[in-house]
C-alpha cells in the first residue's frame, strides 16, 4: 500500500471513531445544555461591557480604547467556551476508562493512529462549534447595537486564531487523558494548558491595544507548530496496551534518581572519561539541535535589525557628547571591574538559561528559543539603528559585544540545544523506551552540558565582560 493511501485509510478509519463520538456527545444534554448556555451568556455578556465601555470611552473623548477593546472582547468570546469544552477532550481516553466503555473500542481492528486521530477530531467539534457560535452571537450583538463590524482581515485573524487555540488545548488535553489513568488527574494536569494559553491571551490583548494586528499571524505560525508537535507527541506515545494495562500513576523517585544518575554518568570512572564522554558522545547527539539553534538566532539578528527600520531610537538618544565620559559613568554604576559585577552578570545569564529551559521543558522548546533570540535581537536592533545613523557598527560592536560573546554565544547554543533536546523527546521517544525514561535521559544530558561546558563558558564570559570588554571599550571607542 502506497503511503498516499496509507493516509486515507487511515484518516477514513479516524472519522468513523470521530462519527461514533460525535453522536454520543449530541445524545449527552450534560454536555450540552452547559456549553449552550454559557456559550449563549457570555457573548451577551460582553455585548453589554462593550456597549458600556463604549459610552463611558465616549463621555470622556478616547473612543480609541473603546475601538481595541471590542476586537479583543471578540477574541475572549472565542477563547471561553474552548476552555469550558476542555473537560471533553479531558475525558477522551481516561473518562471511558473509568467507566469501563473504553476496551470494546481498543478491540477494534483500527490502528492506534486511528483511534487516536478519531479521538481527538471528535473532541474538537463541541469546542469549535461553541467558539464559532459565541463570535456569531457577540458579532451579532455588535451589529445590532453599536452598528460596529471588525474589518474582514481582523474577523478572519480572529477566527483562525481561535481554531489554531482549539487545536493545541484539544490536543494537549488529549495526550493528557491518554497518559493518566483517572479524570480527575487529567483535570488537574489540565491547568499545564490552560495556563500558559491564558498567558498568551494577555499577550494577544496588548498586542491588540497597541493595534499590531500583523503580529497576530505570527502568533498563529507558532501555535501550529506547537499543535503540530502536539498532535504528533500524542500519536508518538499512544498505546492501548499500556492504555489497558496502567492501573494507577505511581511516583517511583528511587526509579527515577537511577535512571538519571545512570545517563548523567553514562558509564564514566573518573572526571576525565565524563569530560570526553561530554565532548565525544553528548555534544554530537545535539548537532542537528544546533544547527536549528544556529539558524534561529542568525534570524533573531537579522528581525532585530529590521525592526530597527521599523520603530528607530531617536537620533539624540544613540550619539553623545563624550562615548568615553559616558561609558565610564556607565560601566562604574554598574559595577565593572569589580567582583560584584562578576557575580551579577554570571548569575544573570545562569537564571535566564534555566528560566528558558523551564519554559522549554514543557513547550517543545518554543519558548527557550524565542528567549535566546531575543538578546541577539536586541544586538541587531541596536546595530541597525547605528547603521541608520551612519555610525560605526562593527567599531562598537567589536568593542561592546564581540569580546564576551565569542564565549557567550557558544554557550547558548550548546544550552539551546540540550533545551530543545529535551523538549522534543515527547514528540520522537527513544524507540523501546518509555516517555518517562526518554525525558530523564534528556534531562541528564541537558545537565551534563550545562554543569560540564555551559557553566564555565559563562564564568569565563562574565568575567571577560566586566574585566576586559569595558576596557576595550574605553580604548577604541571615539571621545569628545
Amino acid at each position: 500500500m502506497t503511503t498516499a493511501a496509507a493516509r486515507r485509510t487511515m484518516l477514513q478509519g479516524a472519522w468513523v471513531v470521530a462519527g461514533r463520538e460525535v453522536r454520543d456527545q449530541l445524545r449527552d444534554w450534560r454536555i450540552l445544555a452547559p456549553i449552550g448556555l454559557l456559550t449563549l451568556f457570555f457573548p451577551l455578556l460582553m455585548n453589554l461591557t462593550a456597549r458600556t465601555a463604549m459610552d463611558f470611552v465616549n463621555r470622556y473623548g478616547a473612543p480609541i480604547i473603546a475601538e481595541r477593546l471590542i476586537p479583543f472582547l471578540l477574541m475572549v468570546v472565542g477563547f471561553f467556551p474552548i476552555s469550558v469544552s476542555l473537560v471533553i477532550a479531558l475525558e477522551t481516553f481516561a473518562g471511558e476508562r473509568e467507566r469501563q466503555s473504553l476496551e470494546p473500542l481498543l478491540a477494534t481492528p483500527l490502528t492506534n493512529a486511528e483511534l487516536y486521530l478519531g479521538k481527538m477530531l471528535a473532541s474538537l467539534v463541541a469546542p469549535l462549534a461553541a467558539a464559532y457560535l459565541g463570535i456569531g452571537v457577540y458579532l451579532t450583538g455588535l451589529l445590532t447595537s453599536l452598528e460596529w463590524s471588525p474589518p474582514p482581515v481582523l474577523l478572519i485573524e480572529v477566527f483562525v486564531l481561535t481554531t489554531v487555540q482549539a487545536i493545541v488545548m484539544v490536543a494537549g488535553a488529549v495526550v493528557i487523558s491518554s497518559l493518566t489513568t483517572s479524570v480527575r488527574a487529567a483535570n488537574l494536569l489540565a491547568s499545564f494548558i490552560i495556563i500558559p494559553v491564558a498567558q498568551l491571551i494577555i499577550g494577544e490583548s496588548l498586542i491588540m491595544f497597541w493595534g499590531r494586528y500583523h503580529v497576530l499571524w505570527w502568533i498563529i505560525v507558532g501555535l501550529l507548530l506547537i499543535g503540530a508537535l502536539l498532535v504528533r507527541s500524542g500519536l508518538q506515545l499512544f498505546n492501548r496496551e499500556e492504555l489497558l494495562s496502567r492501573e494507577l500513576d505511581i511516583l517511583d523517585l528511587r526509579w527515577a534518581w537511577r535512571t538519571f544518575r545512570r545517563a548523567f554518568l553514562d558509564g564514566a570512572v573518573s572526571p576525565i572519561s565524563w569530560y570526553a564522554g561530554v565532548l565525544r558522545r553528548t555534544v554530537p547527539r545535539l548537532g542537528t539541535c544546533l544547527a536549528i539553534l544556529g539558524l534561529v538566532l542568525i534570524v533573531g539578528i537579522v528581525l532585530g535589525a529590521g525592526l530597527a527600520r521599523e520603530w528607530p531610537i531617536p537620533s539624540e538618544m544613540l550619539k553623545f557628547d563624550d562615548v568615553r565620559a559616558t561609558l565610564s559613568g556607565n560601566f562604574q554604576s554598574f559595577g565593572m571591574f569589580t567582583g560584584r559585577g562578576w557575580w551579577w552578570v554570571f548569575t544573570n545569564n545562569v537564571r535566564a538559561l534555566l528560566l528558558a529551559s523551564a519554559l522549554g521543558a514543557f513547550t517543545f522548546g518554543v519558548l527557550a528559543v524565542v528567549l535566546l533570540m531575543a538578546p541577539l535581537a536586541i544586538v541587531g536592533y541596536f546595530a541597525g539603528n547605528l547603521a541608520a545613523l551612519g555610525e560605526p557598527v562593527g567599531l562598537y560592536l567589536a568593542a561592546l559585544v564581540l569580546p564576551h560573546a565569542l564565549l557567550e554565544v557558544p554557550a547558548a547554543l550548546l544550552a539551546g540545544a540540550a533545551i530543545l533536546r529535551l523538549g522534543l523527546v515527547a514528540v520522537s521517544p527513544a524507540g523501546g523506551r518509555s516517555l518517562g525514561t526518554s525525558w530523564l535521559s534528556a534531562l541528564a544530558e541537558w545537565s551534563r552540558v550545562m554543569l560540564g561546558l555551559v557553566i564555565p563558558l559563562l564564568a569565563a564570559a562574565a568575567a571577560i565582560e566586566v574585566f576586559l570588554t569595558p576596557r576595550l571599550a574605553l580604548l577604541l571607542l571615539p571621545g569628545g
